[in-house]
């Protein structure tokens, strides 16, 4: 038995069904399934039986939920008491992230925090991808990170921001709005030169949606994306409000939308004031840009 699993059945209690407890935490589903799995062969007993298209507690699921809760209750007032004793402010805070989100943290959270934090030395912890970035936390080389969402079920996720995926074409092209993803099959694209962060970034989009667009122009110029669109050179696959000078191009969203969840994560283990710091900072900061 550990945390993990504990927090994952209280959030299915709370949540009702796997999949929304999953999106709650902003992890992978089946992660999460599966832990609940392995818990109930360990104490040999059933926690939750299927309700319709959800799950409801057993009566003794419910009993190990409510001592689940005070489990939880006690170790997060551990946590808080360890953290003020090891951190504190002067510290140092580091943030793993990849290179196409570095800017996120150096040009737009970085400064603000530091203006706040003045004492707080932050080193950020450049890692090529995904994975690295989550070995980052795990292996306490890093104490916080900035990576997509969801992430495996041993790391804790605090949602940040959401960017949709937005086609930018020029006015003449005609084509639906909003736009199946398979009409980006044979379209024509301006994309970041290959072998880049953000080519990467865009390949893995397009595979996870299965389809194949033809290179028009590959630049990692992107103050030039918006001039080659105009031209007629192609059409753009990028994030809604990432690019300057789109007056008079056609901006579409697609059905159903893409979207790219980003998140701070960092490992279940106490952390220290900086890192708590941090997060109450990005909290505050979203609900300001957002609301």
């Amino acid at each position: 038995m550990n945390l993990r699993q504990l927090r994952y059945v209280v959030a299915t209690a709370d949540h009702g069904t796997m999949t929304s407890a999953a999106q709650a935490l902003f992890v992978a589903q089946p992660a999460l399934s599966r832990a609940v799995r392995e818990l109930e062969r360990e104490l040999g007993v059933e926690l939750f039986a299927r309700s319709g298209r959800g799950v409801v507690l057993t009566p003794v699921g419910e009993q190990v939920v409510r001592q689940a809760r005070v489990a939880l209750k006690a170790v997060e007032a551990i946590e808080g008491l360890s953290a003020a004793h090891a951190g504190g402010r002067g510290s140092e805070l580091r943030i793993a992230t990849t290179p196409t989100l570095e800017p996120e943290l150096t040009g737009r959270l970085l400064p603000r925090f530091a203006r706040e934090q003045p004492a707080v030395r932050v080193r950020v912890v450049r890692c090529a991808g995904r994975e690295e970035v989550a070995g980052a936390v795990r292996t306490g080389r890093a104490d916080l990170a900035m990576t997509d969402l969801p992430v495996p079920g041993d790391l804790a996720a605090h949602p940040f921001e959401q960017r949709e995926v937005v086609l930018i074409s020029p006015p003449h092209l005609k084509l639906r709005d909003p736009l199946p993803p398979d009409a980006l099959n044979g379209l024509r694209l301006v994309l970041p030169a290959r072998g880049g962060s953000r080519r990467a970034e865009l390949d893995a989009v397009l595979a996870r949606l299965g389809v194949t667009p033809v290179p028009a122009l590959e630049s990692d110029d992107r103050a030039a994306w918006t001039g080659w669109v105009r031209a007629g050179a192609g059409s753009v696959l990028w994030y809604r409000n990432q690019l300057d000078d789109v007056d008079g191009l056609v901006v579409r969203s697609f059905m159903p939308p893409i979207i790219r969840r980003l998140g701070l994560v960092h490992a279940h283990r106490p952390l220290g004031q900086a890192a708590r710091d941090f997060l109450a900072f990005a909290k505050e900061t979203r609900v300001r840009e957002h609301g």
